[in-house]
């Protein structure tokens, strides 16, 4: 449970232990209101409490507005069987970017449209892609490299990128949160028979499929999406779990630095035109050294870094040493890598939260005991 959330009904009979000698009517019984933080071997609470009289049912009420204290018992962590690793309340979608790329849903294969760029991209996107995932192979097959391969495609859109990975052999499944882009990519592979036997596609968010296909991808590819999710540490937590041991992780994005506001907003989208206006949100850029930070500590370790430029006037790409810009990232899942137990994975964000708090409370300890 995370933090900021009610008290659970155990919790909430664990608070009722507590109790007074003192006695006072039921209509005086004062409203609680709790948030609750939970770790491996501690929980937390944080009461705000009106001041008020003692209750018949002899629950201790502090007369402090907010009082915060932390109970060190150990606590098993523990997982019911038919339980998300997820609440269903937590995702990585953002409502206000399914409503933009709804609009533009009907416009993915148009090659001078809006999405130009990203068709140019796969000059560099999908080699990128093919020639990593070939160096962990020992042979392939010619004409058809990634055969026998299984890929994800995380934000897939129309299927710009998942069909030129089915083409060169792999096995993909897109997913996307945004029904119409489903349409219109089952739609544009339903020309090709063979494409039609690689690629499956599924309306769907990431954290949905976390479970049934866990350890079941060769690759993950997120390609001009992280900055578009509404939490990226969630998000990448999602790729590494669906991901085989060894796998790789390719991830494509915009660095959040002035000059990519200035050229990736300002004149993309309010002076060229070149993608539309609300596109993209310079908060949710993310730079190389954060997604680095992200990816190692869930266990993915970052084999490449590359820079990549646009020109708008040819509308080609090409490689640069520099990331300022956009960016290509290629990392690999370790292959002795285990997953904490589920429970622990979900509760992990909060260990941290819990230690501070833990060292700040020592003085609210004693003056319970009093």
């Amino acid at each position: 449970m995370l933090g900021g959330r009610k008290l659970s009904t155990s919790g909430s009979r664990f608070l009722g232990a507590h109790r007074s000698a003192f006695r006072g009517t039921q209509a005086d019984c004062p409203r609680l209101t709790t948030s609750a933080a939970y770790s491996k071997n501690q929980l937390s609470w944080t009461l705000q409490i009106k001041p008020s009289v003692f209750s018949e049912y002899r629950i201790m009420c502090f007369k402090s507005y907010s009082m915060t204290f932390a109970c060190l018992n150990r606590m098993k962590s523990y997982r019911l069987p038919w339980t998300r690793l997820y609440s269903t309340s937590r995702t990585t979608v953002d409502s206000s970017e399914v409503k933009t790329f709804l609009a533009l849903a009907h416009r993915w294969w148009d090659e001078q449209g809006v999405y130009a760029p990203l068709h140019s991209m796969n000059d560099l996107r999908v080699p990128f892609i093919r020639d990593n995932l070939l160096k962990t192979v020992a042979d392939h097959q010619p004409g058809k490299p990634l055969s026998g391969m299984k890929i994800l495609d995380v934000g897939c859109g129309g299927g710009l990128l998942t069909e030129p990975l089915g083409r060169l052999g792999a096995s993909v499944i897109g997913i996307d949160p945004v029904d119409e882009n489903i349409k219109t990519a089952q739609h544009h592979k339903s020309f090709d028979p063979v494409l039609d036997k690689r690629i499956e596609y599924r309306a769907c968010s990431l954290e949905k499929i976390v479970e049934e296909t866990a350890e079941t991808f060769d690759a993950v590819v997120a390609s001009e999406v992280v900055e578009h999710v509404l939490d990226l540490e969630m998000f990448i937590q999602c790729c590494c779990q669906v991901l085989k041991p060894g796998g790789s992780l390719f991830i494509t994005t915009i660095n959040k630095t002035q000059l990519s506001y200035a050229l990736g907003i300002v004149f993309s989208e309010q002076i060229a035109g070149i993608v539309p206006k609300g596109t993209h949100t310079w908060e949710k850029f993310v730079s190389p050294e954060k997604l680095e930070s992200i990816l190692e500590s869930n266990g993915l370790s970052v084999q490449t870094v590359a820079g990549m430029l646009y020109n708008p006037f040819s509308g080609y790409w090409r490689w640069s040493e520099n990331t300022s810009l956009n960016y290509a990232a290629h990392a690999l899942k370790s292959s002795m890598q285990k997953h904490p137990a589920p429970a622990e994975f979900a509760l992990k964000e909060e260990t941290e939260e819990l230690r501070i708090e833990t060292s700040t409370n020592s003085g609210v300890h004693e003056a319970l005991k009093k």
